[in-house]
């Protein structure tokens, strides 16, 4: 799905996070649905309310808030991304819920489209992660709260991986200046990499989904006025579920990454695509587990006054 009806956010939400790989995408699925409810466990929403789902994405929050709530409730759904408020708002419609939901477009660090004290409960889930100013995005969730009003936030933390891209450029400079040049596959390991994560310290620092930590998102609560806040830092060891070369190749780890594909057209020799995917492939297609770490923040705080 590449043309005027997309662009990358929506283009990688319905399409490339899976790979084109039905599995994957009801795995990937499955997961989200989990994160999404724990968010809402968090929320403390009850009828009558207003919920704001920031960065909705295909509005998963927010149907399954107005799953919990009812028809009482009234969703302010807002994203950067028009295809993706179009998307919503066709599934709203599908679901005859359309009437609840207001649909705004903006990015989370500028909610013109919300009045101050308006909502009585923000809730996010991997939208942080994309937002450079992330202090600007917490001060407006805090001004377009009402007193007393909650907000419940999921966010993945991403630093390590960029780190570990760090590590890996670090050994290869090394086998540079040695004239180690006998097994070509770090370097070429590190040219995927290095295109879906920074990978100098000082690229990590300036990268939005990697210059944060979860100790950064609660020095941000609070620095925006928030009261009550609370953190829970999850890592979790899985067996990555990559059914096939053909998936792992049009597939990438979040939004701003390009596919393998595009990343062995774009800077790969022939030569150089033929080791590696021999390399890759053999791991994928003998059976191997493939380990990764799935990091997380949830966080949850109030805004200070009478409900």
């Amino acid at each position: 799905m590449n043309d005027k009806f997309s662009d990358h956010w929506s283009e990688w939400l319905l399409y490339r996070r899976y790979g084109g790989d039905a599995q994957t995408e009801r795995r990937v699925r499955t997961d989200t649905e989990k994160y999404a409810d724990r968010v809402l466990d968090g929320a403390g929403l009850a009828p009558g309310m207003t919920l704001a789902d920031i960065g909705t994405g295909d509005g998963l929050i927010a149907f399954r808030a107005i799953e919990r709530i009812g028809p009482s409730l009234k969703v302010l759904m807002t994203d950067i991304s028009l295809p993706l408020l179009d998307h919503a708002k066709a599934r709203a419609a599908e679901r005859g819920i359309d009437r609840q939901c207001v649909f705004l477009e903006g990015s989370a660090d500028a909610l013109a489209g919300i009045d101050d004290g308006s909502v009585d409960v923000i809730a996010t889930r991997a939208v942080l992660a994309y937002v450079a100013d992330k202090p600007a995005a917490l001060r407006e969730f805090y001004r377009v709260l009402r007193p007393g009003g909650r907000l419940s936030i999921c966010e993945p933390i991403m630093r390590d991986e960029a780190l570990e891209v760090c590590a890996l450029r670090k050994i290869v400079e090394a086998q540079r200046e040695r004239g180690d040049v006998q097994d070509p596959f770090p370097e070429l390991l590190l040219r995927w990499r290095s295109a879906q994560y920074p990978d100098t310290e000082e690229q990590v620092w300036a990268t939005p989904i990697t210059n944060y930590d979860e100790r950064d998102l609660v020095r941000y609560a609070i620095g925006a006025g928030f009261s009550g806040v609370y953190l829970e830092f999850h890592i979790d060891m899985q067996t990555l579920e990559t059914t096939s070369w053909d998936a792992l190749l049009q597939s990438s780890p979040h939004p701003l990454a390009p596919s393998l594909d595009a990343v062995l057209a774009n800077q790969f020799t022939p030569d150089e695509r033929r080791v590696f995917e021999a390399k890759v492939r053999g791991v994928l297609e003998n059976g191997s587990n493939v380990l990764g770490m799935n990091r997380i923040a949830w966080m949850t705080a109030e805004k200070p006054g009478a409900a």
